[in-house]
């Protein structure tokens, strides 16, 4: 079975997004004041290299639509254009864009479920706080990695939210990258085996 993984750039105090409005992956946004280093360059580049799907929201789907498709250069640019994308939206209409993308028709839970039965790789999820927060209500989710930067932002869209109930994870990795203090802090949620 395919595992989904969440990858988050976040705040000290859970913020995914930039107050003004888009998500930590903008350049512009205050993920990239800080520096990851190498090791953070190379964990970002293993983790899509062990993926072979992305899943996004509608918000982080626009926004890495219109960036992404400029950025062919190395592995990586080559991986996020290829790869299938497979993208939520109840507002977005077929055909999208961005090379390989398909819109999520009908129950966002089911066809996720469907996707992690498919032979393949990790399908990774970033940004898209809203979806996260749909597959955890769900229990579809097999693995968080956040890369944890050290600003508070003050305002901006949490990553948790309001869930609606607790949630146990267990840490099964910490890694500092760079030399910023930025910490890369994988959870799995508990009772889910880890596989891979």
């Amino acid at each position: 079975m395919r595992r989904v993984i969440v990858s988050e750039f976040v705040s000290l105090d859970g913020v995914i997004e930039d107050p003004g409005g888009a998500e930590g992956f903008d350049r512009g946004g205050w993920s990239f004041r800080f520096d990851r280093g190498p090791e953070g360059d190379k964990f970002k580049f293993d983790e899509l290299a062990a993926a072979d799907a992305l899943l996004l929201g509608r918000v982080t789907y626009e926004g890495f639509a219109a960036a992404w498709p400029q950025m062919e250069e190395g592995e990586y640019g080559t991986w996020m254009n290829g790869y299938p994308k497979h993208v939520a939206s109840t507002t977005l209409e077929e055909p999208l864009e961005w090379n390989n993308s398909t819109l999520i028709k009908g129950d966002v839970a089911e066809e996720v479920s469907r996707l992690k039965e498919q032979p393949g790789m990790d399908i990774l999820v970033f940004g898209s706080g809203e979806l996260v927060r749909t597959l955890m209500k769900h229990e579809l989710i097999d693995e968080y990695r956040l890369m944890v930067f050290p600003i508070v932002v003050g305002k901006g869209k949490r990553l948790f939210g309001d869930v609606g109930e607790t949630r146990n994870l267990r840490l099964v990795d910490t890694k500092p990258v760079g030399p910023d203090g930025v910490l890369v802090l994988t959870y799995r949620p508990v009772g889910k085996v880890a596989e891979g």
